[in-house]
């Protein structure tokens, strides 16, 4: 199973990012996904989770009102749209996959995991 992330960037503060979180058909219709990220000498934190149905989702409260989770099944893509990006946003993204009746924020509950992508803000 594989998932892959991709869409960072570099941006100012203030700009928008949209990342794209691909999978298999088979991990889209059953999985919920979750964003997270690390920044460089952080630990990986929670940022986003939507339910397989899209029908839920969850966010940390530092991007509350200025991150977006999406999902569209039919095309096996979970998007994140970030808004108003700030220099702390700054970090590797990553996607993960997870099979449960409710969205978790612990890394230790996703089991499949993407490759990460990087986004930088300056300030």
């Amino acid at each position: 199973v594989q998932l892959q992330a991709s869409g960072g960037g570099s941006v100012q503060a203030g700009d928008s990012l949209r990342l794209s979180c691909t999978a298999s058909a088979y991990i889209f219709s059953r999985y919920n996904i979750a964003w997270f990220r690390q920044a460089p000498g952080k630990e990986q934190e929670f940022v986003a989770a939507i339910t397989w149905t899209g029908g839920g989702s969850i966010y940390a409260d530092p991007v509350k009102g200025r991150f977006t989770i999406s999902r569209d099944n039919a095309k096996n893509m979970v998007s994140l749209q970030m808004n108003s990006l700030k220099p702390e946003d700054a970090a590797v993204y990553y996607c993960a996959a997870e099979r449960s009746n409710s969205l978790s924020q612990r890394s230790s509950t996703y089991t499949y995991w993407g490759q990460g992508t990087q986004v930088t803000v300056s300030s």
